[in-house]
């Protein structure tokens, strides 16, 4: 970003203690030194070039003429005009934004050009009178912020809630807003009605600020969402070990909606974990459970995603070990809640409100802060431990014990007949085939729900190792289409070991 230039007026030696302290607080300054360059003609060095045209040429460089107005009127030039009174008048001229204080509670003591000066400035704009470099300081401190509110280079109202710097309505996907709203009507009642107009359910979910996409409309139903905010990517990472260690097995960076971002890093742990496959003896549908679960998983990536603070230039961390799956969000606990508190029942506080709104309504998450409680409950009813919560260097990390026996695996193996090409993933299809099934149908049954991960880890594998295939190959995309196993992979799964 370039720096906004600001031009401290006023040579006489009356204000030398102020300005070389205003200097060094907005140099010093965290927040103010990454928006704003000070200059005075005290640190120019020496040069070939007359002193007046220096310092005009600076105020026609600067974006904001800080005046610092006395009682001394300055020496005076031909015409009997001060400097000050020269840099006030080409800053007027010039359009720039002025910010004039008066030392003083009165002008008696002024000198009479410099008391016109004070009449002309206020006629024109807002002073503001100081009494000491402390108070200087404090006062120019609070119109520096002012004007970064209103030039909207900060914030005070939640992260999800501001409009998103260079996003567009055209930059959001009004299909996907569709598909939100019938889910929302389906899975919550939401109130607007089917053939609702994109803007009016962004109006109606408050994610419009004067007509522009915020953060968390980007964020649910961009185009691009990791265009405008690069870090709310998710990365995935499965490790065969307990340590983080390369070479890395299966690392992925998801990119997408926060919807698409949950569905995928779901789908990627839930491929990796063991699975286990019942029979039909009890019924036509086959069960399966995975060592954690699915709830468990899905619960843990919600809560990283829809939590995490936004600002942070961290992303979300999935890794899964053989002895445990650990999320990490950046972000800590709101000063409501401690770790210790998040066990118990406790009030619902949305990191990001507007963008956790619709993952409500469509049924991502739940509003009464039960999240952490409801882990925990299916955590001990599968045998194991309870979540492990903590902070750690700024982050919110989650860690679920798998099962001891995970650690070597007990994925079922198969005969010296299965090729090395048959992947977990297209086992696991496999084995929840029943006849002739649909792609929908095969995902439910291994509960996924990112089409293009399934597309492409499940079923394009399948089918290009001769293990399943299409009942209508000749129209791949027919909306009749059903997969089944070939002979091939009849004969494989005969060949697995009894569980």
């Amino acid at each position: 970003m370039i720096p906004i230039g600001i031009f401290i007026s006023s040579v006489q030696k009356e204000f030398t203690r102020e300005r070389m302290a205003l200097r060094d607080y907005l140099q010093g300054d965290p927040l103010l030194r990454k928006f704003f360059e000070v200059f005075l003609f005290e640190d120019m060095p020496a040069a070939d070039r007359r002193a007046d045209e220096c310092y005009l040429d600076e105020v026609a460089n600067c974006d904001i003429y800080l005046g610092l107005f006395g009682n001394e009127y300055g020496w005076e030039d031909a015409e009997g005009c001060s400097p000050t009174h020269r840099e006030f008048t080409r800053a007027t001229e010039l359009g720039k934004n002025r910010l004039i204080y008066v030392k003083g509670s009165d002008d008696k003591l002024c000198h009479p050009k410099m008391q016109a000066l004070i009449n002309e400035a206020g006629s024109e704009l807002i002073r503001r009178r100081v009494n000491s470099p402390e108070e200087l300081i404090a006062a120019v401190y609070a119109s520096l912020v002012k004007l970064l509110e209103d030039k909207e280079l900060i914030r005070f109202s939640p992260f999800d809630a501001t409009f998103c710097r260079n996003a567009m309505l055209e930059d959001l996907d009004f299909e996907k807003i569709n598909r939100f709203l019938g889910l929302a009507r389906r899975g919550r009642s939401f109130p607007l009605p089917e053939d609702a107009a994109p803007e009016e359910v962004l109006t109606h979910l408050n994610l419009l600020d004067d007509g522009r996409p915020t953060h968390a409309a980007v964020l649910l139903f961009g185009k691009q969402p990791q265009r405008f905010l690069i870090t709310s990517e998710i990365k995935c990472a499965h490790f065969h070990g307990i340590e983080v260690a390369k070479p890395i097995p299966s690392y992925q960076v998801y990119k997408g909606t926060v919807f698409e971002l949950v569905d995928q890093a779901k789908d990627f742990v839930l491929s990796k974990i063991n699975l286990w496959v019942g029979t039909r003896e009890n019924g036509s549908q086959v069960p399966t459970r995975y060592e954690i679960p699915q709830e468990v998983v899905a619960e843990a990536i919600v809560n990283a995603v829809a939590h995490r603070d936004y600002t942070s230039n961290a992303s979300v961390q999935v890794m899964l070990f053989a002895d445990r799956l650990e999320v990490w969000n950046p972000g800590t606990l709101p000063p409501a809640l401690t770790l210790e508190k998040l066990r118990r029942p406790h009030a619902s506080i949305p990191a990001n409100p507007l963008l956790a709104e619709p993952m409500y309504l469509t049924k991502y998450i739940e509003r009464m802060g039960t999240g952490i409680r409801d882990m925990i409950q299916r955590c001990r009813a599968a045998g194991l431990p309870e979540p492990e919560i903590r902070i750690d260097s700024g982050f919110f990390v989650l860690t679920i014990r798998r099962k001891i026996d995970a650690i070597v695996s007990v994925t079922p193996e198969v005969t010296p007949e299965v090729t090395p090409e048959v992947t977990p993933e297209v086992l696991r299809m496999m084995r929840n085939m029943q006849g002739e099934m649909s792609r929908s149908e095969l995902m439910q049954n291994l509960g996924l729900k990112d089409e293009k991960h399934f597309r492409e880890a499940y079923q394009q594998v399948g089918i290009e190792i001769g293990l399943i295939e299409m009942t209508i190959p000749y129209k791949p995309t027919s909306s009749k289409q059903r997969y089944r196993l070939t002979d091939k992979g009849r004969k494989i799964l005969k060949s697995l070991r009894p569980e």
